[in-house]
């Protein structure tokens, strides 16, 4: 229960805000929102399904409702609270502005800091090695993709920076996008970036860990959460016993589970390391005194071998039937292949033939074998270093290229597991599918992903967790939380609690939403062209705006008739990085200038301009998913043999809480004006239009269609 003494500290602390703020009004919104948490994850409703699932309007102050409604109860219990977000804007806003602000007007005295995984700092000492490596590369690094000068010049400013301290060492901090190739090579890994080895105590990751034991509040992204509960919860975070979870953007959460527990490999290039793999283990041994490093190397090698001529089955079966896989009937079959770099052949209901089942067994056995070896060789070479038998800087390589090796066999692992399991007839099978790839080299692409993932959260997340929250302003689907609570595993009547609170903007009065009349649907080869003629028109009615695009590709070719035909200076995402296009953009908004920021669907949530910073929003098509995914076609597949609808279960209700995300870029407060255009004729030409349309704020509609 929620006890007098929490109730009276909420209380004080909200009105203790109230009066540091200069124009600040209670909001019965806000107030409810506070209420509900806090007695939720005090067990009022329900002692031991503490959870509530929020759909809170834009304006509702959702951020400060979940931190005053959490973080007094979490300490008066010795709770942790994690905030888990989508969006690194979200995690920034948080860390930057929210939590700040309530710690310095509430009068709550706790302490918070932002965590992130691993793979989003630099290893200072991947980059020192790589800088002084580039071209003659010795044991222990070596480039994936040989750099070219620019990517030699890039690490070299990176080291600088860290060097200087005039950089953190994080991704995300770096002004402008390093590429993924690059950063792979120098990113922290949990193998070789080990805080009790002197040379990486100051790395960028450790140093950031440091502040995490302390903090009463941890601000996280939904991979990170996902990733300690695969390990059982409580290994990178504190124990889902110990926490109160704040799911924020919970929308994207059964996404991100999802992409989680996929795996793929390439078949040639497992094969190409796996070839490696047994002189990794001969190397480790050589460096390792003890004689208990004979069995392990021993074995790996033998089970290596086993490994190698496994997958050559699989590879020569993949190769004998490409025209099976990879014909144009088959292309026919699976919308989501593709005549440009690749086929893609998914097996139906996902079920394979029997051989390739055979083999997926024994290499998914293999595999384990050879991860066991690989972990107890590495562990042999760290008690090794520790004891001083062994120098660091000979071990280090060694441990780094192990590391990649164990991390590659823990994904080779996962994939086997999941093409050898037999699907369980009461659930979803997994989706399983082959590529082609014909790139730079040939190769084959075996992939799988479960289809469903609610039963997953149930089991690591909801069944173990002291409370969680899981809030949007985009959770109802067509005005029902059903297609959520499905999609994240919570059952009718299992004490789970669900609350609506509407935004108090005036949507009215405050905002124009019209649909232009457009001569093309999207599907259409005209459709480009007529952007490009329509745009500049609906532009200059504001100066502050934001395009919103389904495809990169289209977003790009009408940048740049834009930029030539009418020499238009627009900011576009993946020139510059998000951080650097917004403060652009507010720039040129505060001298008074027009800017136009064209964007993707990421750009299309998490990304707050209040005010005079946009008044002019247009969307150029609805944002339903590219059909080019296996998974979701899987996943269309199994509600059809179910006798449903894919086309209207999930694709129109995905739509209509993308839409929302959408048009909620516009009004941020509640004195914010503007337009929002939306460019698919589609709203007014099929079914489906309206109930999109009735289930965004009431937004003054005008229709030109």
């Amino acid at each position: 229960m929620l006890s007098d003494k929490i109730k009276a500290a909420i209380r004080t602390s909200y009105k203790t805000i109230g009066e540091n703020l200069e124009n600040f009004h209670p909001r019965k919104q806000q107030t409810f929102l506070i209420a509900e948490i806090a007695k939720t994850l005090a067990g009022e409703y329900d002692k031991a399904r503490k959870i509530i699932t929020i759909e809170a309007g834009t304006g509702t102050g959702k951020s400060l409702a979940y931190s005053l409604g959490a973080i007094p109860l979490a300490m008066s219990r010795q709770k942790k609270v994690c905030i888990s977000t989508a969006t690194v804007a979200l995690q920034e806003q948080l860390v930057d502005k929210d939590l700040p602000f309530l710690k310095k007007h509430s009068g709550l005295d706790f302490n918070f800091t932002l965590v992130k995984g691993r793979q989003r700092y630099v290893c200072r000492q991947k980059l020192a090695l790589a800088v002084s490596q580039e071209d003659s590369p010795q044991a222990g690094f070596t480039f994936a993709q040989k750099p070219d000068a620019m990517d030699i010049k890039l690490l070299h400013h990176l080291h600088k920076a860290l060097t200087d301290n005039k950089w953190q060492g994080d991704l995300d901090s770096w002004a402008d996008p390093i590429p993924h190739h690059l950063w792979q090579q120098i990113q922290c890994d949990k193998h070789s970036c080990l805080k009790h080895v002197a040379e990486h105590t100051h790395c960028p990751f450790h140093k950031a860990r440091e502040t995490m034991d302390s903090a009463d509040v941890l601000v996280i992204n939904h991979s990170l959460l996902l990733a300690d509960l695969e390990l059982g919860g409580g290994v990178i975070l504190p124990s889902p016993e110990d926490t109160f979870y704040i799911i924020d953007e919970a929308h994207h959460l059964p996404k991100v589970t999802r992409d989680h527990s996929s795996a793929n490999v390439t078949i040639k290039g497992a094969i190409d390391w796996l070839t490696k793999l047994k002189e990794t283990g001969d190397k480790m041994a050589k460096l390792i005194k003890s004689t208990s490093a004979i069995s392990p190397s021993l074995k790996l090698g033998d089970d290596c071998q086993d490994l190698l001529m496994e997958m050559q089955k699989v590879a020569n079966f993949i190769e004998n039937n490409q025209a099976l896989y990879f014909n144009e009937k088959a292309k026919e079959n699976n919308r989501f292949s593709r005549d440009d770099d690749a086929a893609l052949y998914r097996f139906e209901n996902g079920i394979i033939p029997p051989n390739l089942k055979n083999w997926s067994q024994d290499l998914a056995e293999l595999s384990k074998k050879c991860l066991a070896h690989c972990n107890k060789l590495y562990n042999l070479l760290m008690e090794s270093v520790k004891d001083g038998e062994c120098k660091m800087f000979i071990a280090e390589p060694l441990l780094a290229e192990a590391g990649f090796m164990i991390q590659r066999l823990e994904n080779f692992n996962s994939l086997w597991k999941m093409y050898a399991k037999t699907d369980s007839e009461k659930g979803a099978p997994m989706a399983r599918w082959l590529e082609k790839l014909t790139g730079k080299r040939s190769d084959f692409l075996v992939s799988a992903s479960p289809i469903e993932v609610g039963f997953t959260l149930e089991d690591i997340l909801w069944s173990k967790c002291e409370g969680a929250v899981l809030c949007s302003a985009t959770i109802l689907a067509l005005n029902s939380f059903e297609h959520f609570r499905r999609q994240v595993g919570l059952q009718t009547n299992d004490g789970s609690q669900y609350q609506k609170v509407d935004s108090p903007f005036d949507y009215q009065n405050n905002a124009q939403l019209v649909i232009a009349k457009m001569k093309n649907e999207p599907s259409s080869p005209q459709f480009t062209d007529e952007l490009i003629n329509e745009l500049p028109v609906l532009i200059k009615q504001e100066k502050a705006c934001l395009v919103l695009f389904s495809s990169y590709w289209q977003m790009e070719q009408v940048a740049k008739a834009l930029r030539e035909q009418h020499k238009m200076e627009i900011l576009v995402q993946g020139e510059q990085s998000r951080q650097h296009i917004i403060e652009a953009h507010r720039k040129r908004c505060d001298e008074d200038k027009t800017s136009i920021i064209f964007g993707t669907q990421s750009f299309s949530e998490g990304l707050d301009l209040p005010g005079k910073y946009l008044t002019n929003l247009i969307i150029t098509k609805l944002p339903f998913s590219v059909p080019t995914s296996p998974v979701e076609e899987a996943q269309a597949e199994y509600i059809t043999t179910k006798g449903g609808n894919p086309f209207m279960s999930i694709s129109v209700p995905e739509t209509s809480k993308k839409l929302i995300q959408a048009t909620g870029r516009l009004l941020r407060n509640e004195k914010d004006t503007g337009i929002i255009t939306l460019m698919d004729k589609r709203l007014v030409t099929k079914r489906y239009g309206k109930q999109l349309l009735d289930s965004l704020p009431p937004y003054r509609i005008i229709s030109k269609g």
